[in-house]
């Protein structure tokens, strides 16, 4: 059997200070895979600029004519890393066997590829990178992520434990992938419910080469509430119920009133009714901002718009510039 041809996609935003790097760490891992017979020598890496505001695109472009593993996707603004990542994976599905994403960053081990490709070499259509653990990271991040897996589970939602996206796909899952055509893809989510057969290989985790995280508080906190509102509908549930229980306390509590009044006992409570009406005024407006999510994410679905849009592919450039230089050189040989 043919060996499977491999495209290691990676998604790059302001990555200048570690592309050269991860160019040449993974150009190493490609062709010690080739030597060993797991991938095809037409394997590639491709890299997703994700509207890079640096260097890092006029990199990817001379990296590109300078290695000829490597292949440039240019998108034409900044679509987010998740669009990024699908962009590059829809790519690549044109003509790999298999896929392994990962990040620019370095942290991911690179050395454990070769298990992935033997575990699709025994048929697993997905393979996930999972780290061992969070010694790390410090103590705030490894609560945080630790608790939102968690809660995760508990509302239904189906995550790989300390799986972020770092994984290998064969060319079936991508298929079956490309059938979910939704705007706020979370793909760490989308992965499980795709099904076939399934496996984890365990690594740890380095830190960063060189530059900034890209994934700040910020866009964690986004990320991780982007990934609850577009798999769970247990928060509008809990609003439902606490807004039952509100109601019923608010009976209890009338009715305490009305006793009291009857009774003579009543007095003026300012605070009480003051911090009454800011509670359930909050409570409301809480709950409108939650329904709003989930509106807002209907009204982005409905509208279908382009997940991403390409602007320039690097690849197909040198392929037209090296055709452009053929037709020259038979136009001179003629004349």
């Amino acid at each position: 059997m043919e060996n499977p041809v491999l495209t290691i996609v990676v998604p790059c935003y302001n990555e200048e200070a570690v592309l050269y790097e991860t160019e040449r760490q993974l150009t190493e891992v490609m062709y010690s895979l080739m030597n060993e017979g797991l991938i095809s020598p037409k394997s590639n890496i491709l890299f997703v600029d994700d509207g890079s505001r640096d260097q890092t695109w006029p990199m990817i472009e001379e990296i590109t004519r300078k290695n000829r593993l490597v292949k440039g996707l240019k998108l034409s603004r900044n679509f987010g890393h998740q669009k990024a990542l699908l962009a590059g994976l829809e790519k690549a599905k044109e003509a790999a066997d298999c896929v392994i994403s990962i990040d620019a960053d370095l942290q991911d081990d690179i050395s454990v590829m070769r298990e992935f490709l033997l575990k699709f070499h025994d048929g697993c259509d997905i393979v996930y990178g999972v780290r061992k653990k969070r010694e790390k990271d410090t103590f705030f991040k490894r609560a945080t992520a630790q608790g939102y897996y968690r809660a995760m589970k508990k509302l239904g939602v189906d995550l790989v434990y300390n799986h972020a996206d770092y994984r290998l796909m064969s060319k079936r899952a991508l298929e079956e992938l490309s059938r979910f055509p939704e705007q706020n893809l979370f793909l760490r989510g989308v992965m499980p419910l795709i099904g076939l057969q399934t496996a984890e290989v365990l690594y740890d985790r380095k830190e960063r080469a060189d530059g900034e995280s890209k994934y700040p508080l910020k866009k964690m906190l986004a990320f991780a509430f982007d990934g609850l509102t577009s798999f769970s509908v247990v928060p509008i549930h809990f609003i439902t119920l606490v807004g039952l229980f509100t109601f019923l306390s608010s009976i209890i509590a009338g009715l305490y009133a009305l006793f009291v009044k009857i009774s003579g006992h009543a007095d003026d409570g300012w605070a009480s009714i003051i911090i009454s009406i800011w509670f359930l005024g909050g409570f409301m407006l809480m709950s409108m901002g939650l329904i709003g999510e989930y509106i807002g994410k209907i009204y982005q679905e409905t509208k279908r718009r382009p997940r991403y849009t390409i602007a320039q592919d690097a690849q197909q450039e040198i392929i037209s510039q090296q055709l452009l230089r053929t037709q020259q050189d038979s136009a001179k040989r003629i004349n």
